[in-house]
Order: C-alpha cells, then sequence, then structure tokens
C-alpha cells in the first residue's frame, strides 16, 4: 500500500447498505493506526490532532474493507457502524436522510414500527398485527403463490407488483420477530462471504484483496 505525504481525504461508506456516512482527512500516522485497530481514526484540521471516530460518542466504526482511489490520493473505507450514527448532529449519515432502494425498505419498516405504536382505524397494518404471525404468515405463502403466477406469466409489472406485496408482507413477519433489515443485509453478506476481510476469491466489486485485513 503507498504511503501518505499531507492529508488525502477518505470517503467513509456503510458496508452493508453502500450508504455514504461521512468524509474526514487521514494522514500516514492515522492510517497505521487503522491497520492496527481496525477502527477508523481521521486527523481534525480544526483541533490539529488525531482523533478516533466514537471516542466520545461511543459510536465506532470498525473497518469491513479499504482502498485507495487509482491516484492513491483518496480512501474508501467500508466500516460497520455502531451506535447512533457517524454524524456529531445525531443524524445516521453526515449526507442527512438516506434515499434510495433501501430507503424504501426501511422506511416501510419503520412505518410498520409506527402503526405498532400508534394504532389506526381501518389500517391493513394494524389488522395483520392483531391477527398474529399465522395469519401474517399464511398472507405470505398466498402471495408467493401469487409471485410465481406472476413468473410463469412472463409479466414484469405483474411481478413487481406480487413481489412489492410479498416484501411488505415479510416485513410484517420480520417486525413481529424481532427482525430487521440490518440483520438480514448482515446475513446477506456473510453469504457472500465477504464479512469481516477482503476475500481474494470473492472480492467487493472494485476493491482488490487488501493483505492488512487477511
Amino acid at each position: 500500500m503507498p504511503d501518505i505525504e499531507g492529508l488525502i481525504p477518505a470517503i467513509v461508506q456503510d458496508f452493508y447498505t453502500g450508504r455514504v456516512l461521512m468524509l474526514a482527512y487521514v494522514n500516514q500516522e492515522s492510517y497505521d493506526y487503522m491497520l492496527k485497530n481496525r477502527e477508523t481514526c481521521f486527523w481534525s484540521r480544526s483541533r490539529g490532532k488525531l482523533w478516533r471516530k466514537g471516542e466520545t460518542s461511543g459510536n465506532v466504526q470498525k473497518i469491513r474493507r479499504i482502498a485507495f482511489d487509482c491516484d492513491n490520493d483518496t480512501l474508501l473505507i467500508q466500516v460497520e457502524q455502531t451506535g447512533s450514527g457517524a454524524c456529531h448532529t445525531g443524524s445516521y449519515s453526515c449526507f442527512g436522510e438516506e434515499n434510495g432502494e433501501f430507503d424504501v425498505l426501511n422506511g416501510v419498516f419503520a412505518q410498520i414500527t409506527d402503526r405498532s405504536a400508534h394504532p389506526r382505524e381501518k389500517s391493513y397494518t394494524n389488522y395483520l398485527l392483531d391477527a398474529g404471525v399465522d395469519k401474517i404468515c399464511k398472507k405470505i405463502g398466498e402471495e408467493s403463490a401469487e409471485t410465481i403466477v406472476a413468473a410463469k406469466n412472463g409479466d414484469k409489472a405483474e411481478l413487481s407488483a406480487e413481489i412489492s406485496d410479498l416484501a411488505y408482507h415479510l416485513l410484517v413477519l420480520m417486525f413481529t420477530q424481532g427482525v430487521t433489515p440490518r440483520d438480514v443485509t448482515e446475513e446477506l453478506a456473510k453469504r457472500r462471504n465477504v464479512l469481516g476481510a477482503a476475500d481474494p476469491e470473492s472480492p467487493l466489486p472494485g476493491f482488490a484483496p487488501f493483505e492488512h485485513f487477511q
């Protein structure tokens, strides 16, 4: 790995979702710390010293992957974010609310959680939650069958709609069982055999295996 001259920017990204969490600056000393301790550490330009992410908040970032860009003057650090998030304001990301595919899933899950805490009249979600796991599982079976039929019909719009119905009911089931979307993304990462270290056999796209994390 190349030596670092002066300061270079480091983009910190959630390992599981790909969400950009923050941007900070790294020098050789902070880089060496990260290699040794596998937790993010940066150089504070305002304070003129090293600062380990989470040293006061407890929101430590555990490094899963790290790579230089093509010019060796920017770092991409993929982390397992602990605690409430990366931003000092209390937000999960320094770049505001999440957007994209994971935002949709997390948003639906958050709405299910809210319906449980604040029931609404004629809410289908509340109907399912009140009916219990047997009813929810029955609906999942029905939606699974409808998804299969849509696939056999070769209708993309119909299939997308049925998959959406199935995903919604799965999210309701997950809530009742204490499973979160994050739990599922972590399990998927494990099944890709990339959790914790760069695997030469199945590297994340765009990443070369990083010997310091073998």
